[in-house]
């Protein structure tokens, strides 16, 4: 699946793609399945919250799990990032993020590029995110707060937060994000199940804790370019992966008929 001209302009603009409905509802049965067994694993990639045994985000699932190999090379999500990125692509991180009814805990307001250069030392911003909604996102449950146009900033200054969640993150401080919100408004894709959402690497963004008793569940693949790929290995390899080898595009019902 390409995207039309209209949409690559749109992510050049704005930043960001949402396409709803990319996946049905029999390919959403299907990643949902795996996910009570993933989550009731202990292992070193699935962290959890602070205030308790929920999981907050369970990383590199594609390498141990067989239905999330096949989702990451679905021609759906590696075709459209071949295309934005203008060449082949490998994984540099994949994780579901879980913020669970009432205990999902917030993310603050930041960039992935700058984590990226930052610690993994990638060259260029030549990385970009793609989201499925494998629960509806409503504006209850925590849905991801993004700032249109903010990616044409460049990376920007933040620092270091170690102590408000159970994951550390480079923080932009409140007056950047208020300027830039000034600037470009403030968003907040919604929609339902199946939904796709393409953003670019250093767009700005977060999301509220979940109040709500409905789980907000997206899984979440970093596509980099094989060109782009990174040279420091401060993180662990299921953070920031290691295997540079370009993606193969699976047929469109890999999912259903492995």
């Amino acid at each position: 699946m390409l995207l039309s001209a209209e949409e690559v302009r749109q992510f050049e603009d704005e930043g960001f793609i949402f396409v709803p409905d990319l996946f049905n509802v029999e390919e959403l049965a299907v990643l949902k399945g795996e996910i009570p067994a993933i989550f009731a694993e202990r292992r070193p990639e699935i962290v959890r919250e602070k205030s308790g045994d929920v999981v907050r985000t369970a990383f590199a699932t594609h390498t141990y799990n067989d239905v999330y190999r096949r989702f990451v090379s679905h021609p759906r999500i590696l075709e459209p990032a071949r295309q934005l990125l203008g060449g082949d692509v490998y994984i540099h991180q994949f994780k579901l993020n879980g913020k669970a009814a009432f205990d999902g805990d917030v993310w603050q307001w930041h960039q992935d590029y700058g984590t990226w250069q930052r610690d993994d030392d990638m060259p260029e911003a030549r990385a970009m995110n793609l989201a499925v909604f494998l629960d509806e996102v409503n504006e209850f449950n925590g849905p991801l707060y993004i700032v249109p146009k903010s990616h044409k900033s460049g990376v920007l200054g933040a620092g270091h937060d170690v102590e408000t969640t159970s994951y550390p993150l480079w923080t932009l401080d409140q007056d950047t994000v208020a300027r830039l919100i000034e600037r470009g408004g403030i968003a907040a894709p919604k929609g339902p199940p199946g939904s796709g959402f393409f953003f670019h690497g250093t767009l700005v963004h977060g999301s509220p804790p979940n109040m709500s008793p409905w789980d907000r569940l997206i899984v979440y693949v970093t596509y980099n370019r094989t060109d782009n790929a990174i040279r420091r290995f401060k993180r662990p390899a299921y953070i920031a992966h290691r295997d540079f080898t370009p993606l193969s595009v699976l047929p469109d019902d890999c999912l259903t008929a492995p």
